[in-house]
């Protein structure tokens, strides 16, 4: 592979997602950890994928599960040791895995030493390294703003009479990215990781981590509804999403540069398009990927979602890549968002569309968001509004790799519980049973990785109503593709008016399908999707 392919190996690749603590338990504590993950770097040799994302493994008072960091370059016990790390790199590098690191840059640990020393009095040297205001003449804190995870975002410290701010949890306060301290301090910790060879950073709530210098109140939100989480009350235009964001994002690029061999900057972003694609930087500088969550944020309606392609294809800047995500630990799971049989359509979707596409640990089987009984709820923005339907626990539940108690994943009862379904949803049930969605979603990686068209090629829509969905994929020289989905569990026809076609089904989300040629109209049944390789 040559130097200009190795350095844009991102473009051609396939990201996969691990929440550490529910991958694979290898010591039996119930929790997942690093040694698990090395067990299973062979599932991820055999689905066909390119990069490993973890999620935080760093040293926590676990309040928000890893992303309130105490030590950004250690690991917690409950996952391993340095050591261990080292390892995992070495090997995931060995079977030509790349290794993306969560990196939470906004806000620290309220244990973390850097918080206790600014916390300690206002004279102390890294004071300034958080955000610290006095009261209003009222008593009350510097402003309106509110916190992601329900109530004010403000939290009083009687010992030095000043508030501190903190975006989400009281127990992460957030980091002044306008001290040159604070950034020299945090890219030191890009560099360690960096040197230690991971391959890329995912930057956790990216758009976070520059604040309005006034602390202007943001407005009242007009469309808040009842129902909705407090955090929508209000407008968030003065504490996210600040122009000057955009030069930290570039000294990142910068930080990763140095480093050379393609290290990967994916942006954690979630904002409207026209305004996630600036995350790309001045000459597409900033971030590599900024994270389109389309997918998951959109109703899945096929008009919709192709009206969404389109925008972000337009909007996209010259020579930016674009890229698809379709669960993640926040979000519930696609299979439990648009129904099983969708999930398969929603995943031919992903592995055809123009860009990086992003897999979530275990919806390559089709694994369902779980209801987690109230008294087992784990994760604080549920536990803070409750009522709300607000957990994020029913997409974080333990993978599930073969019918054995607790689904495979440990010896012994795990932090979460396991779906129900897990004997007959598992990996090893799925393994050789060619009408699994594992099955699908090794098909469809393998036929992405085999045709430059559907990986690099370019991308035209062609039809859209309420149910159907179809575009094309073609490079010169190359296959030429046409995908058409129905996103209806009803049956429907696709005859479109201005487009004739031949060709053959070489992949369908229903494997009977397979093989038939088709001639410029097509019975979908509901729930089918269609990869077909066109005559030219």
């Amino acid at each position: 592979m040559n130097t200009a392919q190795e350095q844009l190996w991102w473009r051609s690749a396939v990201i996969y997602q691990v929440y550490p603590r529910s991958f694979e338990d290898s010591n039996n504590d119930g929790v997942g950890d690093l040694n698990g993950i090395r067990k299973r770097l062979n599932h991820l040799v055999e689905l066909g994928v390119d990069a490993l994302w973890i999620s935080p493994i760093y040293p926590s008072p676990m309040a928000d599960f890893g992303y309130d960091i105490s030590d950004y370059t250690d690991i917690h016990p409950i996952f391993g040791t340095l050591a261990e790390m080292e390892a995992l790199i070495d090997e995931a590098h060995a079977l030509q895995l790349r290794i993306i690191l969560d990196l939470v840059p906004n806000h620290t640990s309220d244990q973390h030493p850097w918080f206790l020393e600014s916390r300690s009095s206002r004279s102390n040297p890294k004071r300034d390294w958080y955000i610290w205001e006095d009261p209003r003449p009222d008593g009350g804190p510097p402003n309106n703003w509110l916190s992601v995870f329900g109530g004010g975002a403000w939290e009083w410290e009687e010992h030095t009479g000043q508030y501190y701010y903190h975006a989400f949890l009281k127990e992460q306060p957030d980091l002044n990215w306008r001290n040159p301290e604070v950034r020299a301090a945090m890219y030191d910790v890009m560099r360690f990781w960096l040197e230690k060879g991971v391959d890329g950073f995912r930057v956790d709530v990216m758009w976070h981590m520059i604040k309005d210098t006034r602390l202007r109140d943001n407005p009242v939100n007009p469309g808040y509804a009842p129902g909705q989480p407090t955090y929508n009350q209000l407008l968030p235009v003065y504490s996210t999403d600040q122009p000057e964001v955009h030069d930290i994002v570039a000294e990142m690029r910068d930080i990763m540069e140095t480093f050379g061999n393609g290290k990967l900057l994916i942006g954690e972003v979630y904002l409207p398009l026209q305004d996630l694609v600036l995350y790309y930087g001045k000459n597409n500088e900033g971030a590599h990927l900024p994270f389109n969550f389309q997918l998951i944020t959109l109703p899945w309606e096929a008009r919709t979602i192709a009206a969404c392609v389109d925008e972000y294809e337009g909007l996209l800047p010259a020579d930016a890549w674009p890229n698809w995500v379709l669960g993640n630990h926040d979000n519930h799971r696609v299979a439990s968002r648009t129904g099983i049989q969708q999930a398969r359509v929603a995943a031919m979707l992903l592995f055809t569309l123009r860009g990086t596409p992003t897999v979530y640990y275990g919806d390559e089987i089709g694994m369902r968001s779980v209801a987690i009984p109230p008294e087992e709820v784990k994760d604080p923005q549920g536990l803070n509004m409750p009522g709300l339907h607000l957990s994020r626990d029913p997409a974080r539940t333990p993978m599930q790799w073969d019918a054995s108690p607790y689904a495979g994943f440990s010896g012994v009862r795990p932090w979460l519980p396991v779906e129900r379904s897990w004997q007959r949803c598992n990996v090893a049930m799925q393994q050789d049973d060619p009408y699994s969605m594992l099955s699908l979603y090794k098909a469809l990686i393998k036929l992405r990785k085999a045709e430059p068209a559907l990986h690099a090629g370019q991308y035209d829509p062609v039809y859209a109503d309420r149910g159907i969905m179809a575009f094309t994929r073609k490079m010169p020289g190359r296959h030429y593709f046409l995908i058409v989905l129905n996103m209806t569990h009803a049956p429907a026809w696709f005859v479109p008016a201005h487009f004739t076609f031949k060709g053959k089904v070489v992949c369908a989300t229903i494997p009977e399908w397979t093989g038939v040629e088709v001639h410029n109209s097509i019975g979908m049944d509901g729930d089918l999707g269609l990869i077909i390789q066109l005559e030219q």
